[in-house]
């Protein structure tokens, strides 16, 4: 089952839905009775992004009428603020691939940008680092509440190269964002961490699967979430660690919040390990805001509305400090900030 096959074919029945196992959670077949007729071309104009001033370059996809490729030299640097945008209620899909050669640099600020239509969007990325290169991805998703989105990643890393990635949402009607990590070991390092702030009946969806095949490779991941009135969220994270890929040290983290009776929170970490020398761990956590800081911080004065913000706040900040772009960790701590408090 395939989102971008049923867009180009305008068959939902090629939706993926809960009888497929990593989708039971995020049923699209069961949400959607018939794909939308395709997204009409974008006209009109366009504010400006979440990153665009910590950019030297911004590529901007509306309605998913372009496909892209960018290619970052060898031991070149760039930084590209990337804005996939979604107007109006049609259905549409875009592809974009990006190249990092041996020894170059790439920061990428991806931003998902939407309106109140009811629309389908689907993006598909592939990114290919080749050895001693770096990357690091940052994402703000920002659909619309009637909005279904989904964006799906395949990394492939060569020997010695680092790849660090930033997920931030707050959901859509249905929404996922999906990355996949073809891990070479080799003393490649890999770090993939989110963050999903979710209200109303929004659903947000957060998919990762790292595939450790060799010697000496570096996993660190790390997922918190915030889920109120009625909305949902979802972590799947699976690390597999392959026959012969000794010395591999692969760590994940998720830990959410419910703030609400209604909300919801399906989680579902795994590691499945078929080596032996390896230093593995996975750990999970679902719970409320404690009492107990909740209790110290009114005894000071501070008016409970703004106590929890500042508890939420700090609960998910762990996860921006781990951004190395100072700017774009700046301007992530905002994001969250505002939303948190809105």
């Amino acid at each position: 089952m395939s989102v971008a096959a049923a867009i180009k074919a305008r068959d939902a029945a090629a939706l993926p839905g809960k009888r497929d196992e990593d989708w039971r959670w995020t049923d699209l077949r069961g949400l959607i009775r018939a794909v939308p007729e395709p997204s009409a071309a974008f006209d009109g104009e366009l504010g400006p992004g979440p990153f665009d001033a910590l950019a030297g370059e911004v590529v901007t996809i509306v309605n998913g009428r372009d496909a892209v490729h960018i290619t970052v030299e060898p031991a070149q640097s760039r930084t590209v603020a990337l804005r996939i945008v979604s107007r109006g209620s049609g259905a549409h899909a875009a592809r974009i691939s990006i190249d990092v050669e041996v020894g170059g640099r790439l920061i990428l600020l991806e931003s998902y940008e939407g309106d109140e239509g009811g629309y389908l969007s689907q993006t598909g990325l592939v990114f290919s680092l080749g050895e001693g290169a770096s990357m690091e991805r940052i994402v703000l998703a920002a659909d619309g509440a009637e909005g279904v989105s989904v964006s799906q990643a395949e990394v492939t890393l060569a020997a010695g190269a680092a790849f660090a990635q930033t997920t931030l949402t707050t959901g859509a009607r249905r929404q996922r964002l999906e990355t996949t990590v073809a891990h070479p070991g080799g003393h490649a390092e890999l770090r993939l961490d989110g963050v999903y702030l979710l209200s109303g009946k929004r659903h947000a969806d957060l998919t990762t699967v790292v595939t450790h095949a060799g010697v000496d490779g570096v996993t660190a991941q790390l997922t918190k979430g915030v889920v109120r009135d009625q909305a949902r969220g979802v972590f799947q994270g699976r690390i597999v660690v392959a026959e012969g890929a000794d010395r591999t040290d692969a760590r994940m983290g998720h830990h959410a919040l419910i703030l609400s009776d209604r909300a919801e929170v399906d989680a579902r970490p795994e590691l499945l390990i078929h080596a032996d020398d390896v230093s593995c761990a996975h750990g999970n956590t679902v719970g409320a805001l404690d009492e107990d800081a909740l209790f110290y911080a009114r005894q000071r004065g501070i008016p409970e509305a703004e106590a929890r913000a500042l508890l939420t706040e700090a609960f998910v900040g762990e996860v921006a400090d781990r951004i190395a772009h100072e700017a774009a960790r700046d301007v992530v701590r905002a994001w969250a900030a505002e939303r948190l408090r809105g």
